[in-house]
């Protein structure tokens, strides 16, 4: 390094080469030319000069921390910028050195890379899973730009994670969580496998060490006669492709202890009924050698039905490609054999990591990394829809699902989705468009509703219709990050609109009180109030109306004492809001108006309105027990009322009074789906030998279809009571 840059730097540069530099630089020196080599070893000055003092919790120069990362890539063979990145990728945060330094020393794209790292600890914020979120948001998004930054942070997680006792018992538990829950699902969305086995038995041992260990010893110590037989089968697989002339490699594998507790759990199993604890992989130069291996293999030992996966033909989302099969043993245990070419195998080990090259400055894209891309891609528009940087990181641990569905469109195309991705997710996973106005769908040709969960292998045509439009209803159904952030975002969208339509019948009610109109209003005098209310726009104040965080009444006496000061303030303040003109109700008003689940209001019922915060009106009945208590806030009350049309299913509950006798139930419950009612839920509150007390949950369009409900249910010989609640 010359004066210059030390100068530009302003570090104390540190001369001798620890053995750990020197390791990192021979790795380097394997596949990079000597000048790039030479940066390396320069942005190893740079980074101890800068961490210079600084220790780890284990008491080790902090440097070694961030030459291990770089050693982690390093053995991916990843290129210059990314190991300087790597060395670096603490400076920002944890010292003195500045960007700008960086830019000058290695260029925009390491001081990019590293920015992206960065964590923002030293921003505020509510507590430590939103900065978390918002640091995670960051990474994506620079991620997004350039794939090299989550190589780098996973490799700091991975190097973190081999030293994490040295932490706290609580910091290990909260690091092995996160690990868990979203770097290694990571890891394994694009295709890095080795780092992603890693991560999870790492982050398994620090969350449950106890599990570990019990799971660990259990594979070291299996029966000798089972690791002999493993050997006989390996002999037998190696000698039966040679007999097949084909080229190959048998590699032996032992599933990992977080592997074998992750399949005991999922299929409620002890250890000694998971018995394909050892397995095999079959390496062959060429694609088509893979399926004739497969032949061969088929034909040495009987595969078992329906656990053939064939991962050539149909890639999974991150690029992996494998021929998977389980075969009988002539030990009794099943034994999964992998097929697969060599480049293959790199890509299933190192993911977007495999073969990354740069011709003339810029990233040859690979299928792996242009896969990964087009997943960024899918989260960049999940993260501009997402209100919080919290709902992004729930929204991408979502996305994050370890197993997969490949479908097909029409034309042939293939799309992955999460596992129990349904007709909906399918419909956004081809364009936010098609899902904002899909009604149904054709899978495999035959009528399907939108809810409906997909398999692999199926085709799917979607049918949309102009006028349809989400409902909060699909938030129930979806899985798939894309799906569920395009549905909120729509019906945030018509929540303002409506907040704002309804705040604007309330306001020129509570000023037609007042015999004022929002037409008399100056302009100035708007602003004014605006300012001082710190709202953007009018539209912004009649949405608060709406939603209940400001009360009609005051703010329109406020908007009349400033321009008529001859008004009384008080006019309207003390009448009784149910005597006022009423705003009529059609249903459809999305998010600004719900209705009490205390008396459960339908169509035709007396009604009235209580705004609360946060809310907007919530609808009672006029007998509500609730009522008396409401009336100690006036200023709350809106006079509301029914339109002459109300759309929508209403929420009513009945109680019923039965004889207590097998069939029952399916009697009265096939009542009321004869009056053309959903059951929501039902609940026995009481019962003796001869007589049962029921709640029915049910829907109903009106008061008038309510009580042909009622009537249907009484009819019944077995029913000695029934009423509404």
């Amino acid at each position: 390094m010359n004066a210059n840059s030390a100068a530009a730097t302003g570090l104390r540069l540190l001369d001798p080469v620890p053995e750990a530099a020197a390791r990192l630089e021979a790795a380097a020196a394997d596949y990079l030319p000597a000048e790039q080599v030479e940066r390396v070893h320069r942005a190893y000055l740079i980074g101890a000069a800068a961490h210079d003092g600084q220790t780890r919790k284990s008491g080790e120069p902090y440097i070694t921390h961030p030459l291990a990362v770089a050693g982690i890539l390093a053995e991916l063979r990843l290129d210059w910028e990314t190991l300087c990145a790597a060395i670096l990728h603490d400076t920002l945060e944890d010292t003195s050195l500045g960007r700008k330094a960086l830019t000058a020393e290695f260029g925009e794209a390491v001081a990019e890379l590293v920015d992206g790292v960065t964590k923002l600890d030293r921003l505020q914020f509510r507590d430590r899973y939103e900065a978390a979120a918002e640091s995670f948001r960051k990474m994506m998004l620079a991620m997004a730009r350039d794939l090299r930054v989550i190589l780098i942070k996973l490799a700091d997680r991975l190097h973190n994670m081999r030293t994490i006792d040295a932490m706290s018992v609580e910091a290990r538990r909260r690091i092995a969580r996160e690990t868990l829950e979203i770097y290694a699902p990571i890891a394994q969305r694009l295709g890095m496998n080795r780092i992603k086995a890693e991560l999870q038995d790492l982050g398994f041992a620090a969350l449950y060490p106890f599990r570990y260990r019990v799971i660990r010893k259990r594979i070291q110590s299996q029966p000798v006669l089972r690791r002999e037989s493993m050997a006989t089968i390996e002999a037998a697989l190696a000698h039966r492709l040679t007999q097949e002339h084909l080229p190959h490699r048998v590699v032996g594998r032992v599933k990992s202890p977080h592997s074998v507790y992750t399949k005991m759990r999922s299929e409620s199993k002890s250890f000694d009924q998971v018995m394909d604890v050892f397995g095999f992989r079959v390496i062959v130069p060429k694609v088509m050698q893979c399926y004739h291996a497969l032949g061969a293999v088929h034909g040495l030992y009987k595969p078992l039905d329906a656990r053939f996966r064939d991962f050539i033909a149909i890639p999974k989302a991150n690029g992996y490609q494998s021929l998977h099969t389980v075969l009988f043993s002539p030990y009794g245990s099943p034994i999964e054999v992998q097929i697969r070419t060599e480049e293959m195998d790199q890509i299933a080990e190192r993911g977007i990591a495999a073969h990354w090259m740069y011709k003339s400055g810029e990233r040859a894209g690979s299928g792996a990394q242009l896969r990964a891309q087009d997943w960024l891609r899918d989260l960049l528009e999940s993260q501009e829809a997402a209100g919080s940087s919290v709902e992004f990181l729930e929204n991408v641990k979502v996305d994050l699902f370890p197993d997969e569905v490949y479908l097909f469109t029409p034309k042939g195309d293939i799309r992955a989705l999460p596992r129990n991705a349904t007709v909906l997710d399918f419909a956004y996973a081809v364009h936010t468009d098609v899902g904002n106005h899909a009604v149904a769908a054709r899978v495999d040709k035959k009528l399907v509703p939108l809810r409906t969960r997909l398999v692999s292998g199926q085709s799917v045509e979607i049918i949309t219709a102009p006028s349809a439009q989400p409902s909060p209803g699909w938030l129930e159904f979806v899985v798939s990050s894309k799906a569920r952030t395009a549905i909120r975002h729509f019906l945030k969208h018509l929540q303002h609109e409506d907040a704002v339509q309804l705040g604007h019948r309330m306001l020129d009610r509570a000023l037609g009180e007042l015999d004022f109109s929002l037409d008399r209003v100056t302009p100035e005098r708007l602003e004014r109030f605006l300012v001082e209310a710190r709202l953007p726009r009018l539209e912004e104040l009649l949405a608060d109306i709406a939603l209940g965080n400001r009360m009609p009444l005051q703010v329109a006496q406020a908007l009349v004492q400033r321009d008529d000061p001859h008004a009384d303030p008080k006019r309207g303040r003390a009448g009784d809001a149910l005597d006022s003109e009423k705003i009529l109700i059609s249903g459809g008003e999305r998010g600004v108006v719900s209705f009490a689940n205390c008396c459960h209001p339908v169509p035709g019922d007396d009604i009235m309105g209580y705004l609360t915060a946060g809310k907007g009106i919530v609808v009672h009945r006029l007998e509500c027990s609730n009522l008396p208590e409401f009336r100690k806030s006036p200023e709350r009350w809106v006079a509301i009322g029914w339109d002459v049309e109300v759309t929508g299913e209403y929420a009513a509950v009945l109680r019923i009074e039965v004889d207590n006798k097998p069939g029952v139930l399916a009697q009265v419950a096939a009542a009321i789906a004869e009056a053309h009612s959903n059951i929501d839920n039902v609940e026995y509150q009481e019962r003796d030998l001869r007589m049962a007390v029921m709640h029915f949950a049910i829907e109903v369009r009106s008061r008038k279809h309510l009580a042909d409900v009622i009537r249907r249910v009484r009819r019944l010989g077995v029913v000695h009571g029934v009423q509404r609640l």
